[in-house]
C-alpha cells in the first residue's frame, strides 16, 4: 500500500505535523512490508518512516500561528490571486509525485486548499482520498470561507473524514453538512515513545537559575487563543517557577506583562524546534502543566504529551479536552480567563505531594491506554484498507 500525505506546514512547529511525523513512522513501524508513505510538505527535514517531496510554494501562509513560520500572513489575509496560485503550485507539484510514486491512496492533512486539490487529482487518477481534520483548520473557515463550498465538494467526495476528538468531528458536521455523519470516524492523535522517568534535568534549574523547588509549565504557540496571559497574572501567587516554552505573536506582549509584574519566577524558554529531547526535558521536570485556552482547544496534543510524563494539568474547560481530561481525576478542569481559578488549582497541586502524584499516575494511566500510537497508526491502517475496497453493491462499506 502506498499512501501519499498532503500538508501544507513544516513538520515540526505544530500539533498537526507532529502528528503525520508519528503517524508515518508508526505505520512504517508495524506494516513496513506493506506499506510506503510519501509526504508532500514544505519541509526539507528528514521523516522516520516516510519520503519527503520538499515544496517552495509562491508563498506560506498560516491559520493562527507557527513558530517555524513566525513572519508568514494569515491565509484569511491573502488575496484571491494569492490563493489561486498556492492552490495551481499543490495541484501541479502533487501530480507530477502521483506520477511517479503512483500511490493507492492520498491522505490529506488539514482542510484548507488541500481536499479540493486531492478530489481534482483523485478524479483524474482514480485514487481515493480522506481527509483529516485538526480543528485549527475548523477555526480558519470563521475568518475566511472562500474554500469552504469547494472543501465541501471534496467532502462529499472523499471515501472517510477523521477528525481528532468528538468535538472536531461535530464542528465539522455543522460546517459541511450533517450528510457526511457516516463517513466521519473519531481518530485521536496519541503518545507512544518510552519515556526515562529517571533521566537527571537538573540543567534546567542551573541554566535559569530556579529559586523554587516546583515548576509549572506551559507550551505551545504564543497567540491569543491559548490564553497564556492569564497563567502569567496567575504567577504573581504562585510560589514556584513558571516556565513559558513557545513562540508566536503574542510573545511581546507576554514579555510585557512580566515587566509590569516584575516577576522573576516566570520564564519565556522560547521554541525547542525539533529537539524532542529537550522539550521533553521540561515536561520530566514539571509538577504540573497549565492549558489556560480562551477558545474550543480540539484536542490539545501538548496537553497528551504533560500526561504522558506523569504530570497532572490544569486546563480550560473548552472543546475537546474533555475527551482527555477528566475534573478531579488526572487533572483539573477550569473557567477560562480566570486567573483566580489557575491559582486555586496550580498551588492545591504544588502543596499536596500525594495527591499530584495520584493524579499524575491516573494521567500517565489515561494517555497510554486511551492514546496509544500502536492502537491509533492500526485505525488508520485499516481505514487505508477500507477505502481501498471497491463498493459491494447497496453502496455500504462505511467503517462500524
Amino acid at each position: 500500500m502506498k499512501v501519499l500525505y498532503l500538508y501544507m506546514f513544516p513538520l515540526w512547529g505544530n500539533g498537526s505535523g507532529n502528528w503525520l511525523r508519528r503517524l508515518v513512522y508508526r505505520l512504517d513501524e508495524h506494516y513496513g512490508q506493506d506499506f510506503e508513505a510519501m509526504i508532500v510538505a514544505p519541509e526539507r527535514r528528514k521523516v522516520p518512516g516516510a519520503k519527503i517531496r520538499t515544496l517552495k510554494p509562491p508563498m506560506m501562509g498560516v491559520f493562527v500561528g507557527n513558530p517555524e513560520l513566525p513572519n508568514e500572513r494569515r491565509y484569511s489575509k491573502m488575496s484571491n490571486l494569492d490563493h489561486v496560485k498556492i492552490f495551481n503550485y499543490y495541484l501541479l507539484q502533487t501530480a507530477k509525485v502521483i506520477e511517479k510514486f503512483k500511490p493507492n491512496l492520498i491522505h490529506v492533512f488539514h482542510t484548507a486548499f488541500l481536499p479540493p486539490v486531492a478530489r481534482s487529482l483523485a478524479n483524474l487518477y482514480k485514487i481515493p482520498f480522506i481527509i483529516t481534520t485538526h480543528g485549527s483548520d475548523l477555526y480558519y473557515f470563521k475568518e475566511d470561507n472562500r474554500w469552504k463550498a469547494n472543501v465541501r465538494d471534496a467532502s462529499v467526495r472523499a471515501k472517510y473524514i477523521t477528525a481528532n476528538s468528538n468535538f472536531t468531528r461535530e464542528w465539522y458536521l455543522d460546517m459541511f453538512g450533517h450528510d457526511l455523519y457516516k463517513k466521519m470516524k473519531t481518530i485521536p492523535s496519541g503518545i507512544g515513545y518510552k519515556t526515562d522517568f529517571n533521566k537527571d534535568v537538573s540543567w534546567i534549574d542551573k541554566k535559569y537559575n530556579f529559586k523554587y523547588d516546583k515548576m509549572v509549565l506551559f507550551t505551545g504557540r504564543l497567540t491569543q487563543h491559548k490564553g497564556v496571559e492569564y497563567l502569567i497574572k496567575a504567577a504573581r501567587q504562585i510560589k514556584a517557577e513558571v516556565v513559558i516554552a513557545g513562540d508566536g505573536p503574542e510573545k511581546k506582549y507576554l514579555e510585557s506583562l512580566i515587566v509590569k509584574y516584575k516577576l522573576v519566577n516566570v520564564h519565556m524558554v522560547g521554541y525547542f524546534s525539533s529537539r524532542l529531547e529537550t522539550i521533553n526535558d521540561f515536561y520530566l521536570r514539571a509538577d504540573v502543566y497549565v492549558a489556560p485556552s480562551v477558545w474550543n482547544e480540539p484536542l490539545g496534543l501538548v496537553i497528551l504529551e504533560a500526561m504522558s510524563h506523569n504530570t497532572p494539568v490544569v486546563v480550560s474547560r473548552k472543546g475537546g479536552v474533555t475527551t482527555i481530561v477528566k475534573d478531579g481525576i488526572n487533572g483539573f478542569l477550569i473557567r477560562p480567563r480566570s486567573p483566580a481559578l489557575i491559582v486555586e488549582k496550580v498551588n492545591l497541586l504544588l502543596n499536596d505531594d500525594k495527591l499530584r502524584w495520584k493524579m499524575g499516575n491516573k494521567a500517565y494511566k489515561t494517555v497510554m491506554e486511551k492514546f496509544n500510537w500502536t492502537k491509533i497508526a492500526a485505525k488508520f491502517y485499516h481505514l487505508y484498507e477500507k477505502s481501498l475496497q471497491k463498493p459491494r453493491p447497496n453502496g455500504k462499506n462505511h467503517v462500524k
